[in-house]
Parts: C-alpha cells; structure tokens; sequence
C-alpha cells in the first residue's frame, strides 16, 4: 500500500510533535480502559529518544525499519516483525525512511495536536 489509509490520518487524532521524533507523523486513538494504539510513519531516517513507560507496549512493523536498542542491544525489527516491550525498560529506536508502524500501548503515551 505505501501508506496507512485515508480514514487514518484524520487530522483530528494526529499526535502532536512533542510526542514524536522529528521526521515522524503519527496518529492515535483511545481506549476505553486508558490504553492507546498509534500508527506512526517515518518520512526521512531518524532516531527515537529514549522512553520508560509504567506499561507494556506492543509494536509491529509494517514497512521498512526500525532497529530497536533496550540497554544497549540492537534489535532490527523488518516488516512483519512483531516486539513487545515490558513496562519499565528503557528503550529508544533507529528507523529509515519510508517505515511505518503500529504501536498498542497498555496506558496514555501521546496527545492529540488539536
């Protein structure tokens, strides 16, 4: 596909920058119980800082890349590729251009730009 659909990029989810890395657009939504998904793309190679959340997080790749480092280890992850990371690890990120990705968090990571 190239791109997440249309219906997914109501500009009234959009994740506001602070919650980002530069380079990265990014959408989200809420569930009722406080978690969140996200759907992130990356449009130029970039890096991710680091983050330690108080609840698990589930990604998958899509498309492209993302090499995931947790205390110092590099993980890449390739389309298709599947990580979940417990609550309480440090984590941060590479990822390329043109990688897309899909993100359940088990609490609130981002806030809307609106």
């Amino acid at each position: 596909m190239g791109e997440f659909p249309v219906f997914m990029r109501n500009k009234s989810n959009a994740v506001d920058r602070k919650f980002q890395s530069d380079g990265v657009e990014g959408y989200v939504y809420d569930g009722a119980d406080g978690s969140q998904m996200a759907h992130w793309t990356c449009w130029k190679n970039g890096t991710s800082k680091g983050y330690v959340h108080d609840y698990d997080e589930y990604f998958v790749v899509v498309q492209g890349r993302y090499t995931l480092i947790i205390n110092g280890r590099r993980i890449v992850l390739e389309a298709g590729k599947e990580y979940l990371i417990p609550k309480g690890v440090l984590h941060s990120g590479e990822f390329i251009a043109g990688t897309r990705t899909i993100h359940a968090f088990g609490g609130r990571r981002a806030e809307r730009a609106v």
